[in-house]
């Protein structure tokens, strides 16, 4: 028992260690360190050292603790302030824009691979979802407008929700309840997650900011565990357990808890251990030797979500929005597919429906292929379509005592070839009150500013920045490095994004 137990740590410690060497490997190569772990599990499994892994149902339980981890995480970074304005959006995407990739993937695959409606239904169902772990992972890395980072992020989160219920629902016999009382299930089920989360977030932000626990590593402890009750409690009420995750990840992320960014930290080491246990136990799962046969299903399916599915929904869901059509284009590319179709790939995998295992093996293919296809051409494509924002302010995760009293953030700032923001002077930046530049790094070397620095192209420049002002200053910021130091004078007020 205790051999068997030391085996088990050591072949655990070993994998977690590579997996996380990985990560650096990956980011010189290019390639994405989602897929390596995927290859480390197949490397693991029965085709590589040999171990023997076909549990399903564990799969699929492990699968959903991973996923709330995740989704946990990326609720609780989300700020409010720039989720709002693109919440009607996101959510729209993760409701019709699903239904309308489900249908256009499920009637694809019946016309061309001829399966029957609920296995081609079940395609489209389980390819519907984007992938919180690689969108998180993916877009973080790059400079984009806020608004298509918040919205692809808030659709990543929230769309496991319905996705979910449908691909239960598909998964089950026919002949159950009439359709009508399906659907009023699963939007019950949508708008009681939804409260359920909101609850539980509200409660433990007023416990949290009250509550003089006895040390500060317990706070990050307690607010990742406040959203795994919200699962918990969402389920219970035959809720989704996902959209309450969410919701109260964005309740307890917008509530200046003390120790924030230790909670923030915390969740994005546990978020990144969910994401190599995830992969590496579906790499486990795989049978590289059936992969070949579902390679044709795997493209087909493939090509009719990424050219027809993905943008004929962001065109259903965006165009009342007044989207413009360079970044409807960009969100239909960036809808990313990553474990989740996968994990979704094992229910009617675990129920025995007729057909599930090619399924599985058609999603794996496929998620590895566009992984591949899509992440690397992400950069190139943004650019291509001009939505890329490389004077974007982001934030920068330090915990410090003086920051926590003050209750300001730490932004980074790069001043990029074509920004106006070259040539400024520091006092001409008309930052708020509560905003100020603390430091300037040029050539390598870091200099505290004075009111007459002026500005250069190639500057880092660190800026701290009061709750309460950090979203005017982000817009002062936008406004000069669009219009430079009168941009107020030509009527920019950096709202929004460039168009």
């Amino acid at each position: 028992m205790t051999a068997g137990l030391d085996t088990a740590l050591l072949v655990g410690a070993v994998v977690l260690l590579v997996a996380v060497a990985a990560v650096r490997l990956s980011t010189r190569l290019g390639v994405p360190s989602l897929l390596v772990y995927l290859a480390l599990g197949m490397a693991l499994g029965e085709a590589g050292l040999g171990i023997d892994f076909h549990n399903v149902d564990l799969t699929r339980s492990l699968g959903f603790c991973a996923l709330i981890v995740i989704i946990a995480e990326g609720g609780l970074s989300a700020r409010w302030s720039t989720l709002r304005p693109v919440l009607g959006l996101s959510a729209t995407l993760s409701t019709v824009g699903v239904l309308v990739s489900i249908a256009v993937v499920g009637v694809a695959v019946h016309l061309m691979l001829g399966l029957g409606w609920q296995l081609a239904l079940l395609y489209g169902a389980v390819l519907s979802s984007t992938d919180a772990a690689a969108v998180f992972a993916t877009l973080r890395r790059l400079r984009l407008p806020p608004r298509l980072v918040a919205t692809l992020e808030a659709e990543s989160g929230m769309n496991d929700a319905p996705v979910v219920l449908l691909v239960v629902l598909l998964s089950t016999p026919a002949g159950g309840h009439p359709w009508w009382q399906e659907v009023l299930l699963v939007g019950y089920e949508l708008v009681a997650g939804a409260a359920t989360g909101f609850v539980v977030g509200m409660a433990g932000r007023w416990t949290l900011r009250r509550a003089a626990l006895p040390s500060s590593g317990l706070y990050p402890i307690a607010a990742v565990g406040l959203t795994v009750l919200a699962y918990a409690a969402g389920a219970s009420l035959h809720a989704s357990g996902f959209l309450a995750v969410y919701v109260a990840g964005v309740v307890l992320g917008n509530a200046r808890l003390p120790h924030r960014q230790a909670i923030l930290g915390f969740a994005d080491g546990l978020a990144w251990v969910a994401q190599i246990g995830l992969f590496v136990m579906l790499g486990l799962l795989a049978t590289p030797a059936r992969l070949g046969e579902a390679l044709l299903p795997a493209i087909v399916a493939g090509l009719a979500l990424v050219f027809l599915a993905r943008p004929l929904s962001v065109l259903v869901s965006a165009t009342p929005f007044r989207l413009p059509l360079r970044e409807q284009a960009f969100l239909s590319w960036a809808g990313l597919r990553g474990a989740v179709p996968i994990v979704l790939a094992t229910i009617p995998l675990s129920v025995h429906l007729p057909g599930a295992n090619r399924l599985f093996d058609a999603v794996f293919v496929l998620v590895v292929i566009f992984t591949l296809v899509q992440t690397g051409t992400l950069r190139p494509v943004a650019r291509r379509l001009a939505v890329t924002a490389p004077a974007e302010a982001t934030e920068v995760r330090v915990e410090t005592a003086p920051l926590e009293r003050m209750g300001a953030d730490l932004l980074q700032l790069e001043i990029p070839p074509g920004s106006r923001l070259a040539g400024v002077h520091v006092d001409e930046l008309r930052l708020p009150v509560g905003a100020s530049v603390t430091l300037v790094l040029r050539d390598g070397t870091g200099f505290v500013p004075a009111p007459d620095t002026r500005l250069k192209r190639g500057d880092s420049l660190l800026i701290v920045a009061t709750v309460e002002v950090r979203d005017a200053a982000e817009r002062r910021l936008r406004a000069v490095s669009r219009r430079g130091r009168l941009a107020r004078w030509f009527g920019e007020y950096g709202g929004g994004d460039a168009e």
